[in-house]
């Protein structure tokens, strides 16, 4: 381990952030349609003549580049050169945005309306938004919006209309394509449809990435695509997906512009619309399909309080600066530019690293409700068996002394201080009084209701069978662990140290740093935590947790203080159902998989196991059902080598090393009931 002076890390309390303006303020005072139609004259970048959908769409087909990749698919395959320019032709038209004044005020008028009814606040800070402006008529500029919800890329449409932006194109999934209208008015809106994947398509790759290319070099318009490549339906924050990245950041590197503006943009959600529909699809109740009539079932939603939002526009990130130092761009200069390569390790590396800052920004100024607070603690509670609840008084007090000790982590934390603790945690209570109830002063999970089977509130009751009641419960556990899962990223680095001391064999310092890079290296599936910065990440975490007076760390030990305690326990319950998640997986792959088991049938199979367990008592979380836990805790061992993928002739199987997977479980903290001790308490 590097030897590093943790008192010298920087400390995350000092990090500056702008204030917010609520946007719906002026909006409830004044004339929706006068704000619709408005006149709306945005800045374009370095006072470029605006370029028609139907000329961006010349310029790709007439592209060297597309046109080299043609003639390589027509030598490869045989046909005619024609036939694949009309084939690229008609991509290009199922796939490019056509946009439309006239529906961009319609989405203006319709939102205005929409957003007025289900929030009480859309907080933005305008500082980002003049930043945002600036770099807009400076570079090619790219967005990345954190993604939890549907609601983000028209909420990001809007925010740009509100404040005269230029409106961006926004890669969408070819699943609203299936929604009559909507679609294609979300085309007319910026939207640009994309597969969810290729395969091995050249043309379409192609076609796809020059379109893109295009708008960045003609600075025809801010892009904005989601780096996590789909909702997170956890709140965590998901790996990144390079592609779209690796396509924006392709005309810097080959010197076709000076630099591209990227701007991280973070949006945090009181509370979400599709909270139950995520707990649900966890549980492995499929989402239901994008329609329209769908979109029109949903209108009952307005109906609803959500809270508030705000939308953090980050500081503009010059590819040009990351990219100074690790890349040598000469390489660029012994081919063409149209002809497409494969980018080196070096190129594929600094995409990734970037890719890995960028979501990092995001998640640091994502802003935390109270009521995120209050979920990580009413989920300890729960765990502990604590089935009569938890006094409101007590739960406050809590509450009160993980705020201040998550702001002392560097928390973006909105917590009002002109009301009362007791006024906030009420008010929290209230806006999801569908998760939590109150009974004689105590505060419990709403986890005890009776229902029909794994649904959520409004469906109809029945003769429940336990595994029904449990999945019942699972939702409500599922549905509040997504909002502690907001404030992950701000404990995640201390609460892998304090499950590290928990699990060395000493108070060593270098055994403790073992057991911290482990932890890491298994959970690096499941957080954002960047490549090769072991290092970096302990010295932060010991940074914090001797700043808070919880630790004391010299060069040969990690002791924990007397004081310290209380924070260490409460870190170390934060990672255990992710701890427990892994076992119960490392148990399922000992005891139950066969030489047979699919990659397909891993989760049904898995589920059904957990189930087993839980209902003998043998787990502590429901939260090991959700499923991409389960998928993340697969990637590792995969990744680790403990499972290897064998292509058949007609399917994926799974070989598992027993031998691996045995001592990963017992590193992971102890065994988890056998087979036989889960039979007998059944």
């Amino acid at each position: 381990m590097a030897s590093g002076d943790v008192y010298s890390h920087r400390d995350p309390m000092l990090k500056k952030r702008d204030d917010f303006e609520d946007i719906l303020e002026e909006r409830r005072n004044s004339s929706d349609l006068r704000y619709a139609l408005r006149c709306y004259t945005p800045l374009l970048y370095k006072g470029v003549t605006a370029c028609t959908s139907s000329m961006l769409k010349s310029m790709v087909l007439q592209s060297d580049k597309l046109h080299h990749v043609i003639s390589q698919v027509s030598k490869e395959s045989g046909r005619e050169t024609n036939d694949i320019q009309e084939e690229a032709s008609a991509i290009l038209e199922e796939m490019a945005h056509c946009l439309q004044l006239s529906t961009v005020r319609f989405f203006a008028f319709t939102l205005t309306k929409v957003f007025k009814s289900l929030f009480k606040s859309i907080c933005v800070n305008e500082e980002g938004i003049r930043r945002l402006q600036q770099a807009i008529q400076e570079h090619p500029v790219v967005l990345l919006p954190s993604h939890r919800s549907y609601m983000d890329f028209l909420l990001m449409s809007y925010l740009l209309y509100t404040y005269d932006l230029t409106l961006p194109v926004i890669a969408a999934g070819m699943d609203f394509m299936g929604m009559k209208f909507v679609g294609e008015m979300l085309r007319m809106s910026g939207a640009f449809f994309i597969r969810r994947s290729f395969g091995g398509d050249k043309l379409y790759w192609a076609v796809f990435s020059e379109y893109v290319k295009t708008m960045l070099k003609t600075g025809f318009a801010p892009v904005e695509f989601f780096l996590e490549g789909t909702r997170s339906r956890t709140s965590k924050s998901l790996t990144p997906k390079l592609g779209l990245l690796n396509i924006a950041m392709d005309p810097f590197l080959k010197g076709e512009v000076f630099d591209v503006s990227v701007v991280p943009v973070s949006i945090s959600y009181e509370r979400i619309l599709e909270e139950t529909l995520y707990a649900r699809e966890l549980l492995g109740i499929p989402k239901p399909k994008e329609s329209t009539s769908g979109l029109f079932k949903a209108r009952k939603i307005l109906s609803e309080d959500y809270g508030s939002i705000h939308v953090y526009f980050g500081q503009p990130v010059s590819v040009r600066s990351l990219a100074e130092g690790k890349v040598n761009r000469c390489q660029f200069n012994l081919v063409p530019r149209h002809i497409p390569g494969k980018p080196g390790e070096d190129i594929h590396s600094f995409v990734n690293d970037s890719a890995y800052k960028l979501v990092r920004a995001q998640e640091e100024n994502m802003v935390l409700k109270p009521w995120v607070l209050l979920a990580s603690l009413l989920l300890q509670h729960q765990a502990a068996g604590q089935k009569q609840g938890v006094a409101l008084g007590e739960l406050t007090a809590q509450a009160v002394w993980l705020r201040e000790l998550s702001r002392q982590y560097g928390a973006f934390l909105h917590w009002p201080d002109q009301i009362t603790p007791s006024e906030v945690v009420s008010s929290s209570l209230s806006l999801h009084r569908g998760l939590v109830r109150i009974c004689e002063g105590k505060v419990q999970l709403a986890v005890e209701q009776e229902g029909g089977g794994p649904v959520g509130p409004g469906d109809p009751p029945g003769a429940a069978t336990p595994e029904e009641k449990l999945l019942s419960r699972a939702v409500i556990v599922l549905s509040c662990a997504s909002y502690r899962n907001q404030a992950l990223h701000v404990f995640l680095r201390p609460a892998l140290l304090a499950s590290a001391i928990h699990a060395a064999s000493s108070n060593q310092k270098q055994e403790v740093f073992n057991s911290f890079s482990f932890l890491r290296n298994m959970f690096s599936n499941e957080f954002i935590l960047c490549p090769g910065a072991t290092v970096e990440d302990f010295e932060e975490a010991s940074f914090l947790l001797v700043k808070t007076g919880a630790l004391q760390v010299t060069q040969q030990e990690v002791v924990v203080t007397e004081g310290g305690r209380r924070t260490l326990a409460f870190l170390v319950s934060m990672l255990d159902p992710f701890l427990q998640g892994y076992q119960v997986v490392c148990r399922f792959l000992c005891e139950e998989a066969t030489e047979t088991l699919t990659e397909k049938q891993f989760i049904p199979a898995v589920r059904k196991f957990i189930i087993k367990h839980l209902l003998a008592g043998g787990l502590r979380y429901a939260e090991v059902l959700s499923s991409d836990l389960q998928k993340n805790s697969l990637a590792a061992f995969l990744r680790l080598g403990a499972v290897q993928k064998v292509s058949g002739a007609a399917q994926v199987t799974l070989k598992v090393n027993t031998v691996m997977v045995n001592s990963l479980e017992d590193t992971l903290g102890g065994k988890l009931p056998t087979e036989k001790a889960v039979a007998a308490r059944l």
